[in-house]
């Protein structure tokens, strides 16, 4: 079995080795450069020093009659202490110093051809390691061309050169330790707030956060800012869920307490209780469908529609009388026949229907829901009933989910704030005020185009 090893990618060591990268290119071509002027200026040193030395060679010459001194010819006396030789136009070897004879140089201007296209300084090296740096001075004589070239020992300028060269690199050597160090710096400072991110993320994985921080660097900011209203998008989408499903079982507890009470109606025939319990089952199928489509689109998604109210509250009634029957509640219906809400006819039976559960179940034995619309383009919906009604004290606390008034009875405080949530939506107000009739009245008020 042969074991393969994958590296796992990391940002930071591409980041780490790009930067390494550019930074020793950048040096080194810096050190080739500054070594390369330096090699230059030296030679531009030296060859100056032997143009300034050139009168002194030229008065040799003119003391052994030869004027210029490029006519110089093998066998020429001439007495000089400098290493020198003289070429035709085709760099051949017309003449050598005595001096440049005693050291053995052969061939100096044919091998100053090998190398006079380089670029400066100008090296001739005789006997495979001895090193002569290299001036050329060419003088036109009678249309025929003649170099003279001079020659000076360059061991002393190498080891100069050498010994620079070292510095600059040990000088770059020591510049890189420090950008590394500053590289590995710079990138732990720099993934310091994507280390803070990663944990904030396990931390909300674990539920002990609800947000990311604020305090990222701005080049991260987008990128929190946009996650946090993931979450907050991901949060409200699960509220919704969990209350429409809350909703849907308060709403089917109320149908389903229905069903039962008209399976208990001795005064109803099978049939009757057939068809009743079948108008049940298409109440909570319809309630099913609703709550679904609600859970999904929200509020939104469910306006913009025209529902008559008077028999949705007639119907709703009568299932709560099964429900109630001990109590023989008097019910009244001051509503037009015509006259409609601005909800859709889901929206109206979850409204309606927690209104008037509340009602029956709270009452004395009297409830009444009335309806009108009024001068300011609004409709205003009132359900009133009997009963103790509320406290002054708790009318703005039992809107809220799982607050409840009367903690005798069972119940999860859903109701009212469905009711509150749903009215808000529309853009109306749900007030709760005290019944003629010495109960609760709950008066809402919709604008006419929602």
């Amino acid at each position: 079995m042969r074991l393969i090893l994958q590296p796992k990618k990391r940002l930071l060591t591409r980041m780490f080795l790009t930067s390494l990268g550019i930074i020793a290119l950048v040096g080194f071509g810096l050190a080739w450069l500054i070594t390369l002027l330096h090699a230059q200026n030296r030679y531009n040193q030296t060859t100056s020093a032997l143009i300034a030395q050139l009168p002194i060679i030229a008065a040799e010459f003119r003391e052994n009659n030869l004027i210029p001194i490029t006519q110089a010819r093998e066998g020429d006396d001439v007495d000089t202490q400098y290493i020198m030789a003289t070429c035709n136009s085709s760099y051949n070897t017309l003449w050598r110093s005595d001096y440049a004879i005693s050291l053995n140089l052969n061939n100096i201007c044919e091998q100053y051809l090998d190398i006079k296209d380089d670029l400066p300084p100008f090296y001739l090296n005789f006997n495979g390691q001895q090193s002569y740096f290299a001036y050329l001075l060419s003088i036109d004589v009678e249309t025929e061309m003649y170099h003279l070239l001079i020659l000076k020992d360059a061991t002393a300028l190498k080891t100069e050169l050498s010994q620079f060269n070292r510095l600059t690199y040990f000088r770059l050597a020591m510049v890189m330790a420090i950008a590394l160090l500053l590289l590995v710096s710079a990138a732990y400072w720099g993934m310091r707030p994507l280390t803070k991110l990663k944990q904030e993320l396990i931390q909300l994985q674990q539920g002990r956060k609800k947000s990311l921080s604020q305090d990222y660097p701005v080049e991260l900011q987008g990128i929190t800012t946009a996650l946090n209203q993931l979450m907050d998008q991901t949060d409200q989408r699960q509220t919704r869920y969990q209350n429409a499903m809350n909703d849907l079982a308060h709403s089917l507890k109320t149908r389903l307490a229905a069903s039962i009470a008209i399976i208990d109606d001795d005064a109803l025939d099978r049939q009757q209780q057939h068809q009743k319990i079948l108008e049940q089952i298409n109440d909570m199928d319809h309630l099913v469908q609703y709550q679904l489509k609600r859970a999904m689109l929200g509020q939104q998604g469910l306006r913009q529609q025209q529902t008559v109210i008077a028999p949705i509250a007639q119907q709703l009634a009568q299932m709560l009388d099964k429900i109630y029957r001990d109590k023989h509640v008097l019910f009244t219906l001051n509503i037009s026949p015509l006259l409609q809400l601005p909800l859709s006819k889901g929206d109206v039976m979850e409204l309606l229907g927690n209104l008037l559960e509340n009602a029956f179940r709270l009452c004395g034995n009297n409830v009444m829901i009335s309806a009108a619309s009024l001068d300011n383009n609004l409709i205003q919906l009132s359900v009133e009933d009997d009963g103790p009604g509320v406290d002054n004290a708790i009318k703005q606390k039992i809107i809220q989910r799982g607050m409840r008034a009367d903690t005798q009875s069972s119940g999860q405080g859903i109701g009212l704030a469905v009711c509150h949530e749903l009215v808000s939506s529309y853009g109306g107000t749900m007030t709760i005020e005290t019944s003629e009739l010495g109960g609760a009245a709950f008066v809402i008020q919709l604008p006419v185009t929602a």
